[in-house]
């Protein structure tokens, strides 16, 4: 798996999510029960990870839904 983007934003996450089930990638988002340990401080970012091979499709989902910015850069 690879990272697709990392955020703070709990909205954000939260609409990726709905579009990689929508279109039928799975996804992980990793790191979200590290808040528990930091104390809901918002410190730590959670990381949504896609299948390598679903990577581009996952990148021009979130392009074509205006959140390109969020798209983790190599």
């Amino acid at each position: 798996m690879i990272e697709l983007l990392r955020t703070n934003d709990l909205v954000v996450i939260s609409f990726v999510e709905s579009l990689m089930r929508d279109a039928d990638i799975a996804c992980f988002v990793a790191d979200q029960n590290m808040s528990i340990m930091e104390g809901s401080l918002g410190v730590l970012a959670r990381r949504v990870m896609v299948d390598a091979d679903e990577a581009d499709a996952a990148r021009k989902l979130l392009a074509d839904a205006g959140i390109e910015a969020e798209i983790k850069r190599d």
